[in-house]
């Protein structure tokens, strides 16, 4: 038994103990009895931690194909009539032979580019582009059930159409951002008319005046403009020249009529490199032509307000599209009703490589 100055020296040595004891254990990360963690930051750089933030943020803001789908019921404008995907192809367009209707049913079930998958509410389009009509669909589309025939149509027409708009969007992108007297503005700003050359500084009302230019056009309302001057790609001028929309030349290197309209002077139809072209050429003229101020207007509405933009509703300024005025703007929102055109207003193009399609030789 100890005496009591020894119980003394043994209780203070067990204190000391137990302190240290205590100490080591509070901050040491491999103690299963630590209660107490350091929150001492790690040793980054801060060069290393920006570079991180913006690759999260840059990665945060990369938009893909799927992001451009317009949310169910939304009231807003398109999400596909504002943003293109940063993962667009950029290569060349594979050629793909086609030697018959049943092959291009079957690519399009490959692509998933069916009715059933629109029927699910996939509004994916692939990007696929085509070098003219043959004549051998003038002959066939006459021998087959017209919903085929509508429905070939409105899927060969609608990538060339999503692709004419995403580029006009990427005009209207770098129209926004660039610098008054950037060289390309200008040249842009020359092909829409907003000034007389293409090597002039823009204005800032020039710049507002050349948004309300540039802009898109609706699906719905440029598949059935085109079913309907085309008559479904069957008519002379659409094998001959590509041209869907009916549009006239002044220029004496139209394709001519066989009733020509003397009042109007020389004049013919006119004719393009390729389908996509024809759609641009159409697109060109609604947003410059004075005919379709109008339109350009009520678009240029419904985007300031965040409203969708639809055929339906652009289809009421085309009065003087046609001479048949009004009859036509009725003509056309019936084809946009009837073939239930207005869910092509909600399709985006995919980020798959791009086809080019290749029919049989005639």
């Amino acid at each position: 038994m100890l005496k009591k100055p020894q119980t003394l020296i043994a209780l203070l040595a067990l204190c000391i103990a137990l302190v240290l004891y205590a100490a080591n254990s509070q901050f040491n990360p491999d103690s299963a009895g630590a209660r107490v963690a350091l929150t001492v930051p790690p040793k980054t750089t801060p060069e290393i931690g920006n570079a991180t933030n913006k690759a999260n943020d840059k990665e945060k803001q990369a938009t893909v194909a799927a992001d451009l789908a317009t949310p169910k019921g939304s009231a807003a404008t398109q999400t596909s009539f504002v943003k293109v995907s940063d993962q667009r192809p950029t290569k060349t367009p594979k050629d793909i032979r086609v030697n018959s209707l049943d092959e291009l049913m079957a690519l399009f079930d490959s692509l998933n580019y069916n009715t059933q998958s629109w029927r699910e509410g996939n509004r994916e389009v692939p990007r696929l582009t085509f070098e003219s009509v043959s004549e051998r669909w003038q002959k066939t589309s006459n021998q087959i059930p017209v919903q085929q025939k509508k429905m070939v149509f409105f899927r060969l027409l609608a990538p060339l159409i999503l692709v004419a708009n995403e580029n006009i969007l990427l005009e209207r992108k770098l129209i926004a951002q660039a610098p008054l007297d950037d060289v390309v503005l200008q040249k842009i700003a020359h092909k829409y008319k907003i000034t007389k050359d293409d090597n002039t500084a823009l204005t800032e009302l020039q710049r507002q005046a050349l948004l309300e230019e540039v802009d898109i056009m609706p699906p719905s309302l440029v598949l059935a403009q085109a079913a309907e001057e085309s008559g479904w790609a069957t008519s002379r001028f659409t094998v001959e020249g590509n041209a869907f929309f009916g549009q006239w030349d002044f220029s004496g290197k139209g394709m001519i009529p066989k009733q020509q309209r003397k009042e109007l002077g020389n004049y013919g139809l006119a004719r393009f490199d390729t389908p996509l072209a024809s759609v641009e050429g159409y697109m060109l003229n609604l947003n410059t032509n004075n005919a379709y101020k109008k339109l350009r207007e009520l678009r240029a509405k419904l985007r300031a307000e965040n409203k969708p933009i639809t055929g339906m509703e652009l289809a009421g300024t085309l009065d003087k599209y046609s001479e048949r005025g009004q009859a036509y703007i009725d003509g056309i929102r019936q084809m946009i009703s009837y073939n239930k055109l207005d869910q092509v207003d909600e399709a985006y193009l995919s980020d798959a490589a791009p086809l080019h399609l290749i029919p049989r030789p005639d």
